[in-house]
């Protein structure tokens, strides 16, 4: 037998070897998306929930909102799923089915709210797909670090972290889209989600 099939095999084995062996650990990839995303939807939801008014107006607003229809429905429709989503992704609940309208929000987000500033959600000039916006970012940044030094007291206000400008592009919103679609094919998650053991009780049933 080749040497090249020897190898094959080999890798094969090993490879199969691999897989068995990490088998009682394949719900954790979903277990950490789920968590991931549990704080970031609740937080939004919550935001939402709370400044519900102010929230209905920016999205049905055509001048410097979204300009949405039916903007009560629209601002209902998004607190309502993150927090929904945020509480069943945390258990782990019919994950599949919330992540398909989560990733419909979060494409919503994008087009929306995000797209006209580009890629980055912080401007990086250095970073690629830095647009134009992002480039002029920098000289407005180093001004406003020297006035700061200057009239201001800079150690303690960069004490914890330093300054940046927020871009808003649609970096995040893409991110956990992508997250999310990962949900919708790898489920809840086995032995690590609520998901996991209904099916489990249907199966004998």
């Amino acid at each position: 037998m080749a040497v090249k099939d020897l190898l094959s095999q080999y890798y094969q084995r090993l490879a199969q070897q691999l897989h068995t062996g990490l088998t009682p650990l394949d719900g954790l990839p979903s277990l950490a998306l789920r968590l991931y995303l549990v704080p970031i939807f609740w937080m939004a939801g919550s935001s939402k929930y709370r400044h519900f008014d102010d929230t209905a107006a920016w999205f049905g607003n055509p001048e410097w909102g979204l300009g949405l229809p039916m903007p009560t429905l629209m601002a209902g429709l998004a607190t309502a799923t993150e927090l929904a989503g945020a509480a069943l992704l945390l258990i782990g609940l019919a994950t599949r089915w919330i992540a398909i309208p989560l990733a419909i929000t979060m494409i919503v987000a994008a087009t929306t709210v995000h797209w006209d500033f580009g890629w980055q959600a912080i401007a990086d000039p250095s970073a690629p797909f830095a647009n134009e916006r992002v480039v002029a970012s920098a000289e407005k940044l180093s001004a406003a670090r020297e006035l700061l030094q200057q009239h201001g007291h800079y150690d303690w206000l960069t004490s914890s972290g330093n300054f940046v400008v927020l871009n808003n592009g649609i970096e995040f919103a893409v991110t956990y889209l992508l997250m999310l679609i990962a949900l919708i094919k790898l489920g809840g998650g086995r032995y690590v989600s609520v998901d996991h053991y209904l099916s489990r009780y249907m199966r004998r049933q």
